[in-house]
């Protein structure tokens, strides 16, 4: 399996070739973000991957800082929606949290720039654009609706070590390790992608879930 963070330039659209949509900016600034950091970033950069002029792009956003800014919640929001689709089905606890995990790892692995950018930068992108208002409400909100369904197996009495609060973040980090250790190292033999979920998935939730 490859996963590779790269950079591709659209051809520059010709005059009256209509609107330029946001999430075409927004694709190619993750990809730059990424690639060349935040300070390496430029508009002018994103606007030649797009394929437009600065002037144009300006019209969707104001500064860079209000692109990562949107890249960022998007990203969150998108996962919010996830885990609370997840977390409404009429099933047992332990496979509604098996599952809110499993498309976090596929969605990560599927998107690995704005994976790599949203949450392996945490402490550079607070810098830039402050961590209250880049994904605190949603960041909290995403991550209180996995917990709570941990809990309900804590509740339940099946956790087999730690607590409601342990086993959620232990869960939680051991996903974001395979994922994020998947991004970056690209060229490593990497057993086929839904085996290793898999047998992520069932060594977590089998050490710490008693049927």
């Amino acid at each position: 399996m490859t996963i590779a963070v790269t950079t591709r330039r659209s051809a520059r659209k010709p005059k009256g070739d209509g609107h330029l949509r946001r999430q075409e900016i927004l694709e190619a600034a993750e990809r730059i973000f990424v690639a060349e950091g935040y300070e390496g970033a430029t508009i002018r950069k994103i606007a030649d991957e797009v394929g437009v002029s600065s002037t144009a792009l300006y019209m969707h956003f104001p500064d860079k800082s209000c692109i990562l800014l949107e890249i960022c919640q998007g990203t969150i929001r998108n996962l919010l929606e996830r885990n609370a689709e997840i977390a409404a089905k009429p099933m047992d606890a332990a496979n509604r949290v098996k599952l809110m995990l499993d498309a976090y790892m596929r969605w990560g692995l599927e998107h690995p720039n704005a994976y790599e950018l949203v949450f392996c930068n945490v402490a550079r992108l607070a810098a830039v654009i402050g961590e209250e208002e880049m994904t605190a409400d949603l960041g909290d909100q995403c991550y209180q609706v996995f917990s709570g369904v941990v809990r309900e197996i804590a509740a339940e009495g099946r956790l087999r070590t730690g607590n409601a609060d342990s086993a959620a973040q232990a869960l939680w980090a051991a996903c974001h390790g395979l994922v994020s250790m998947m991004i970056a190292r690209p060229n490593f033999d990497w057993a086929p992608t839904d085996e290793l979920i898999h047998v992520t998935l069932d060594g977590l939730m089998h050490g710490l879930v008693a049927d």
